[in-house]
């Protein structure tokens, strides 16, 4: 079976240099191994996504010069490629989950979530773990409180530990009962990023999930969904995240940092590569490449948890 990766960027805004670094790992690592390089747009949350933003992030790949086998604007047999097409699919999902009863609806507002102070920590994206208050509701106070509010729906996650292999950071464990139950349908009607992502990556055949190290702790909630639907789960690796000379995180709100912006002020692209290049230790030395000079020097990172870091001076370069 051939290797298949992805790139699967969020429509919410213009893509930055961060996104450009793990959009050009994720592909390097395909092009070295002969394997098929796929783009999906995750635009499962409507009210936050933009089709301007995906027509800007597919221009801005091409002009990096990351390409992709399969995906928006030229198909492939697993379309449609956008998330927002493909609700059907978590649907179909969900009366899995409810069949086997690893789903409960969740009656609880943000602000009661939010004034349970002792939680413990979940997810870093997520804030304190679900202390499972809906859990073991009885059928007629499910039904009472229907009446009041649309719950979301939660999946159950397992009580033993999550162990997995990540090929960066290597064996990672997580405790189940410490990450919580999760959302997995929101009350508005909008699937989950944990839910979408794994049907979508099981679907579309994927072998090999490279993304930013932000995700890491996303996977062991996706591990057991994949575990709950009886799914194949791809192997993980999770590169480290770019910031500046400040360790502050590249985001989408630095919009001179944005490919759209520098394409716009003249930076060439061989130049962005080049600096993400020198910056990820593929090159020694700052110069302009292109990203297929770049195929037969990729290797995974040492590791992920500290940044790459882009100093003014590497950003000075680029505008030369």
């Amino acid at each position: 079976m051939k290797r298949r990766g992805r790139f699967a960027p969020t429509p919410s805004g213009m893509l930055h240099i961060g996104n450009a670094f793990s959009a050009l790992a994720s592909w390097l690592q395909m092009r070295q191994i002969g394997g098929e390089f796929l783009l999906r747009i995750e635009n499962i949350d409507k009210p936050r996504s933009r089709p301007v933003f995906a027509e800007q992030q597919l221009d801005d790949l091409l002009w990096l010069g990351i390409d992709w086998d399969e995906g928006p604007r030229i198909g492939g047999p697993f379309a449609p490629y956008e998330q927002s097409k493909r609700e059907p699919l978590y649907e179909a999902a969900l009366d899995v989950l409810r069949n086997n009863g690893r789903i409960y609806p969740c009656y609880c507002s943000r602000s009661e979530l939010a004034s349970i102070a002792s939680a413990p920590h979940g997810l870093s994206s997520e804030g304190p773990a679900y202390p499972g208050l809906c859990r073991h509701l009885t059928s007629e106070e499910r039904a009472y409180k229907a009446q009041k509010k649309t719950p979301s729906l939660r999946f159950i996650m397992p009580e033993e530990a999550i162990t997995f292999q990540d090929g960066i950071s290597g064996t990672m464990r997580y405790d189940g009962e410490a990450l919580g139950d999760f959302i997995v349908k929101r009350a508005d009607g909008i699937f989950s990023y944990q839910l979408a992502v794994t049907v979508d990556d099981a679907a579309m055949g994927i072998t090999d999930v490279l993304r930013g190290a932000d995700l890491l702790d996303s996977t062991p909630r996706q591990l057991a969904l994949y575990e709950a639907l009886d799914l194949a789960p791809p192997s993980f690796s999770h590169v480290p995240l770019v910031a500046d000379e400040y360790g502050k995180r590249l985001s989408k709100r630095d919009k001179s940092l944005t490919l759209a912006s520098l394409r716009e002020t003249g930076v060439a692209p061989e130049r962005l590569i080049g600096a993400i290049a020198y910056t990820a230790g593929w090159r020694d030395r700052l110069e302009p490449l292109a990203a297929q000079e770049l195929i037969s020097h990729y290797r995974a990172p040492d590791g992920n948890t500290q940044p790459i870091i882009m100093t003014q001076q590497i950003l000075g370069w680029l505008r030369l």
